[in-house]
């Protein structure tokens, strides 16, 4: 009746059966595994083809890098957003073929012997200890003949425990053999993209949307993260229940509070001491603090938007990429096209900032150029009516005086530059910065200017007798900033991923830790009661004045490069790396 050798093995009362013979089950699995043959060779293909971009990209990496004299890759050229996608591809596509893998792992192992089951337990947990150098020496010994079974197993467990980490799939390489012919594991790729990452340093942040959890814990954020804002509704709610937002590199007596809940808000004394913040009962509620946001409109850009602004009254968005602005009418529900573009500069220069004069009749759009542009937004159709052209090959970001008579612009050589938008002429230069300066925001009486650099420090600037007043150092660089339009508090993004906020007479602060990588934007509210700040971990994140209670968190499919808040504080809108503008209702 069966073929020989094919007989079922007799089934004994109260053992369970087996469904499949050895013999079906190993057919099963060379199908299997000839499926992801077939597969690893289609992405064999497609390696190729990245490894291709890649050199490219390397190459103008250092032709814009000897350009623009940059040192941090905050203002790296933005085109590895683009490369991103790719990547991601094959990132998931990596992870789908590890869990299959995976699966044929399960089947395999209870035709082990109870010997070798010991066996490959005992190499499972010296695997645990394996470090990233000895999982490489293993990985470049190419061509070793028959590895033991109990080798192979726990180095491919050991990758799946890093799939996740972008280090250990960029190093795909584990030859897995075993008494099956020919069973090696389909993932023996070397890493596309190890030179250009690796030229970037430590600076991860403009790597893509995803980074190596050794560099930024726990990036990959559960989807339980949106309850976070419902937790915090309760009175006294200063402390997460989510374990994976936990301050990176704290001490545990500080992490938690009895009860065991994570804290992510803590008050810094002017010692240096930690404190987790307890919120007050109207943390969350009250006046003009808004329950939640939702997403009410798309505006599909086409590039990576690096700068976003809203008009007043709130009707156009405007959204600068690659070499131009778009504006959109958001009054025209369903509207899906652009009403209007803005060519500002050359097609492969991104837009950095792009702010509105307070009439609404002018738009002044700065970036990878010397030149900033003057837009007249009244006229029929928009035009160019001034330039102003500064020493400096880039500009990161501007801000306006409230009187408009002002235009202020961070260089990327440091300096401050102050324009007569009257006379279009720079009159004054603040010098103190020694690397790039990356962000900015003025006073609402218009006599004070925050900035922030690359160089690690955030200064403040009398605008009436030109001089600099305070300087504040930190260990990161500064990403993003803004001043509270009620006074007293200025909020910092950082690189590190915190987000601190400063007073600007007293010396302590509050330090912020839900956001998992770098912070890229951040604006106040125009009432002063709460700010959002965006980052390279795709998320929105809303928080009370000062003291940083979650307000509410919105997650977007890419990293969120920048945001505004409408004068009424009623719509938000955000710049993504995936290359659209996302629109926010604020609901209170």
């Amino acid at each position: 009746m069966y073929p020989q050798g094919r007989h079922p093995a007799p089934h004994q009362p109260g053992q369970p059966g087996f469904k499949f013979t050895v013999a079906e089950s190993c057919d099963r699995i060379k199908d299997e595994f000839q499926f992801l043959q077939a597969q690893y060779h289609s992405l064999k293909v497609e390696y190729d083809k990245l490894a291709n971009e890649k050199t490219e990209m390397q190459r103008h990496y250092v032709m814009v890098r000897a350009k623009f004299k940059c040192v941090s890759p905050f203002f790296f050229p933005l085109q590895y957003y683009e490369m991103s996608y790719g990547l991601n591809i094959e990132m998931h596509k990596q992870t789908e073929i590890a869990k299959r893998l995976n699966a044929i792992l399960a089947q395999i192992m209870p035709f082990l012997s109870q010997e070798h089951q010991q066996q490959v337990a005992q190499a499972v947990e010296r695997a645990k200890q394996v470090t990233m150098t000895e999982l490489n020496a293993i990985i470049g010994v190419r061509g070793l003949p028959n590895l033991p079974l109990t080798v192979c197993i726990p180095l491919f467990l050991l990758h799946l425990a890093r799939a996740r980490d972008k280090s250990a799939l960029m190093q795909l390489g584990v030859l897995m053999h075993s008494s099956a012919p020919a069973l090696r594991t389909p993932l023996s790729i070397a890493p596309p993209y190890g030179a250009p990452f690796a030229m970037m340093g430590h600076h991860p942040e403009m790597n893509g949307s995803l980074t190596s959890p050794g560099v930024y814990p726990g990036l990959h954020i559960s989807p339980q993260m949106s309850a976070a804002a419902a937790y915090g509704r309760s009175p006294m709610a200063g402390f997460d229940p989510h374990p994976h937002m936990r301050a990176p590199g704290l001490p545990t007596s500080l992490t938690s509070i009895p009860g065991g809940k994570p804290a992510y808000s803590f008050h810094v004394s002017a010692d240096g001491q930690m404190q987790p913040v307890p919120f007050p009962p109207d943390a969350l509620i009250g006046p003009g603090i808004p329950r939640h946001a939702r997403q009410i409109n798309t505006l599909s850009h086409g590039e990576v938007v690096c700068a976003v602004t809203i008009s007043n009254p709130t009707r156009h968005v405007y959204t600068g990429g690659k070499g131009c602005v778009k504006i959109w009418d958001i009054s025209q529900p369903g509207s899906k096209s652009p009403v209007s573009q803005l060519d500002c500069l050359n097609r492969d220069n991104y837009i950095r900032s792009c702010k509105l004069l307070p009439d609404g009749r002018t738009l002044i759009v700065g970036g990878e150029a010397s030149t900033l542009t003057i837009w007249d937004l009244a006229s029929q159709t928009p035009r160019i009516k001034a330039e102003l052209t500064s020493s400096a090959p880039a500009c990161y970001a501007l801000a306006i005086s409230p009187d408009a008579k002002v235009c202020f612009s961070c260089c990327s050589d440091g300096n401050i530059a102050v324009w007569d938008l009257h006379n279009q002429t720079l009159v004054r230069q603040f010098q103190g910065h020694t690397d790039g300066a990356s962000c900015i925001d003025i006073s609402h009486d218009g006599t004070k200017l925050w900035t922030g650099g690359l160089d690690n420090t955030v200064r403040s600037w009398d605008l009436r007798e030109g001089r600099q007043l305070q300087q504040h150092d930190f260990t990161s660089q500064i990403f993003s900033l803004g001043y509270c339009p009620t006074g007293e508090w200025l909020a910092v993004g950082m690189e590190s991923s915190n987000v601190e906020v400063l007073h600007h007479t007293k010396p302590d602060k509050y330090q912020l830790h839900l956001h998992e990588s770098c912070v890229l934007s951040l604006k106040f509210a125009y009432c002063g009661k709460w700010f959002v700040s965006t980052g390279k971990d795709n998320l929105l994140n809303a928080w009370r004045t000062p003291y940083g209670a979650s307000i509410f968190q919105s997650k977007e499919s890419s990293s969120v490069l920048s945001c505004d808040i409408s004068a009424d504080d009623k719509y938000i809108v955000t710049g993504s790396g995936d290359k659209k503008a996302t629109v926010y209702e604020v609901i209170y």
